[in-house]
């Protein structure tokens, strides 16, 4: 690149070109451009790597016609084609008009430049050719991370109803190209969540989905399309939607190349009534390009999620070291038993308290109790106040469980306004895991639970509340709702923005508050949810093989310091096959650690390792919370038995590498792991952790990044180790 070029190159931001009436978002490595055609559509002209400037974009024109099967409105890179006309391909919106109209013909207005949420924004406004019904498409740049945050907002600006049937949050277009491209998904189930999944993309489409009004389990609203891509290297297109409800994704490729991206709130059983003046926005779509792998693009989004997406002030704060008394107690839970725990807890050097399900009345099993948010006085005469006072005493933060969507059938609430679910009259209510879900649509469920919620935190001193969430949506109905002239269909977006409401009012009146998203696993643990929680539980299933599997998946999306993961005495199988203590914790380091055994069931000699290894974590927390991560080994691709992964400070000086290797049954040696990111010229002191009789060795980055360290994981099967690697 000549001088002059490198001049002329546009910085970084959101850049206008008047005469072309075509805008370029420059992202540090990463450039997204989109630009009007003389008819007033809006396409997209580029996305890829950086390019100089406008000099090199294509112009906006509508493709010429291959047939009257492949008209051209349908193979144009329209940015958010709506129901209507000639299109036949990925879709972003539909509407119903007053006068029964189905379709839809957006052409620009206008365009502003300006700052939202802490990031250039550029606003392209579209409106219908003939009715009074106007489409704001938003553009968020996020410079550093490589990523564009999209969105659209709905304004009906007429005197009719229009009702909305589709409004997804974006359509995203590759470069069409010979190279066969591969997809990247996350699939699972109930304890075996987040799971990858890869396939080659052909001339098809793919759609995963969510209709459960939460994301889910089975699926998870992420992509990541790559070209012949690894862990270190390679081009990457990725992306999430910041929904916590029912999503959908839809990828779809032609034969001659070209793949479209669309996705949003999923469009089944959706609708929204825009009387007069009334709009409706549709979450984020988050999506960057990284030309360094997958270990790329989960930096960018880690970033991302820690500096845009969680709550302040508890982003720049360590995570505490947890302790939840579930697995231990289960529903016998008495004030005497949790502070016998608390006692246990505060030994190991644990910050964090949380005493789960079982301290509301009626619970002593999962049948009854859901909805009455109040202390059980027979397991609590003194109230819960004294056993918040002794945790604190024990220099910890007290949580509690909670589940405020839910209730049981056998609970006060339900018998008191039966009509506070979701429910058609003449339909049974389906019951799950013996529960039903509160329509907190409503305000007036909404104020409840506030007032109930509210004073249980700010009573009792509450630090932390474990938000939990154990079943779907089922008989979506309102009949009060439908009598006043409303939809029902607007139910599975206004339980998630009843949610939020909640959520943010406790946080408002408690700003010290941390929030742990649950939904039996990791059903909730979107972006959307994570705006205004801290951290979310991944899974269930804390069997460390399973994990390994599970947190690598997750890790595509999530920092560290977002992830709850817990050292317990499941799975049952160690009967036959015991799995150190050490592996376990091991495992569990990678996240945001907790503790879920039964402490009192310990031996002396246990809880003095669990000292060695809770001390170790804060020692190295601030790397593994907030550090780059690289997957060294991915379980995944070894068939789980080996795994790596490395936390490195963004300026190179510090480092952590977590090895595993689950099973040995030829009694190999092991090849050496080689590092990512380290300074070549520079020095590094490496110590083996909860060894101190391990003597520490210097070697330089070069020789780290590629000879690579023989790691000290003996011949045994289950062995692991954490490599702790400081600059001299």
């Amino acid at each position: 690149m000549s001088a002059n070029q490198f001049t002329d190159m546009l910085a970084p931001g959101i850049h206008r070109h008047s005469d072309k009436n075509s805008w370029m978002l420059v992202t540090k490595h990463s450039t997204y451009a989109v630009g009007i055609t003389s008819e007033g559509l809006l396409l997209q002209l580029y996305w890829g790597t950086r390019l100089p400037n406008f000099a090199d974009l294509p112009e906006a024109q509508i493709p010429h016609e291959r047939s009257s099967h492949d008209v051209a409105l349908t193979l144009a890179r329209e940015e958010f084609p709506a129901f209507g006309g000639l299109r036949y391909g990925e879709l972003a919106a539909e509407a119903l008009f007053a006068d029964g109209t189905r379709d839809m013909d957006l052409r620009y207005q206008d365009a502003e430049i300006g700052e939202r949420q802490g990031l250039p924004e550029l606003r392209l406004h579209l409106r219908d050719a003939i009715y009074p019904f106007e489409v704001i498409l938003s553009y968020r740049v996020d410079s550093e991370n490589d990523l564009i945050i999209r969105s659209a907002s709905f304004t009906n600006t007429g005197k009719e109803p229009i009702v909305l049937k589709k409004a997804f949050s974006a359509v995203w277009h590759l470069p069409q190209q010979f190279e066969q491209r591969r997809l990247t998904t996350l699939a699972g189930q109930w304890a075996q969540e987040t799971l990858v999944q890869q396939r080659p993309i052909v001339a098809d489409t793919v759609q995963i989905e969510s209709r459960k009004g939460i994301p889910g389990s089975n699926a998870y609203p992420w992509f990541a399309i790559d070209t012949q891509a690894n862990e270190h290297q390679g081009e990457v297109y990725f992306g999430t939607i910041a929904w916590s409800g029912s999503w959908n994704l839809r990828v779809s490729t032609r034969v001659s190349g070209e793949t479209a991206i669309a996705g949003g709130i999923n469009e089944h059983d959706f609708a929204w009534i825009l009387t007069a003046n009334q709009s409706f926005e549709t979450p984020d779509f988050i999506a960057g390009f990284a030309r360094n792998g997958f270990n790329g693009t989960r930096q960018r989004m880690h970033r991302y999620v820690r500096e845009h997406v969680l709550p302040q002030p508890q982003a720049n704060q360590p995570r505490p070291v947890l302790y939840n008394s579930w697995e231990a107690t289960t529903f016998d839970v008495t004030e005497e038993g949790q502070s016998k725990l608390a006692e246990r807890a505060a030994t190991l050097g644990v910050e964090l308290f949380v005493i789960d399900d079982g301290w509301f009345p009626a619970r002593i099993h999962d049948r009854a109790g859901l909805g009455d948010w109040r202390v059980d006085p027979q397991k609590f005469p003194r109230g819960l106040r004294p056993l918040v006072e002794r945790v604190h005493e024990l220099g910890m933060q007290f949580g509690i469980w909670v589940e405020p969507e839910m209730v049981n059938p056998d609970s006060d609430l339900y018998r008191a306004h039966p009509d506070w679910i979701y429910y058609f009259p003449e339909r049974p209510r389906s019951e799950a895991r013996n529960q039903l879900v509160l329509n907190v649509g409503r305000k007036d469920v909404q104020e409840y639970l506030i007032g109930l919620l509210d004073p249980l935190i700010g009573d009792h001193g509450v630090s932390f509340i474990k938000w939990d969430m154990n079943r779907p949506l089922s008989e979506p109905g309102w009949p009060e709702y439908v009598q006043s002239g409303h939809d029902a269909r607007e139910i599975w977006v206004r339980h998630v923005q009843g949610v939020y409401t909640i959520m943010d009012t406790l946080r408002a009146r408690h700003p010290q508050l941390s929030i742990e998203s649950c939904s039996g696993g990791g059903s909730r643990a979107d972006l959307g949810i994570l705006t205004r929680t801290d951290q979310v539980w991944s899974s269930d299933n804390t069997h460390p093989d399973a994990r390994l599997f599970i947190q690598e998946g997750i890790s595509h999306i999530l920092p560290g310091r977002t992830m709850g993961a817990w050292v317990t005495d499941t799975p049952s199988d160690r009967v036959w096959n015991e799995i150190p203590l050490r592996y376990r914790f091991h495992v569990s380091m990678m996240g945001m650690l907790g503790i879920g055994g039964h402490l009192l069931h310990w031996s002396d000699e246990d809880m003095a390792e669990a000292r060695i290894w809770i001390d170790a974590y804060k020692q190295i927390r601030h790397i593994v919370q907030d550090g780059e991560q690289h997957w060294l080994v991915s379980p995944t691709a070894s068939q789980g038995t080996w795994a790596a992964v490395e936390c490195l400070t963004p300026d190179a000086r510090e480092a952590v590498a977590f090895a595993y290797r689950r099973t040995n049954p030829f009694w190999n040696t092991t090849p050496p792991l080689r590092f990512q990111g380290l300074q070549p010229d520079a020095r590094y002191r490496i110590k083996t952790m909860g060894q101190s009789e391990t003597p520490a060795i210097e070697l330089s980055g070069a020789t780290l990044m590629h000879q690579g360290l023989t790691l000290p994981l003996g011949r045994s099967s289950y062995a692991s180790c954490i490599l702790h690697i400081q600059q001299i």
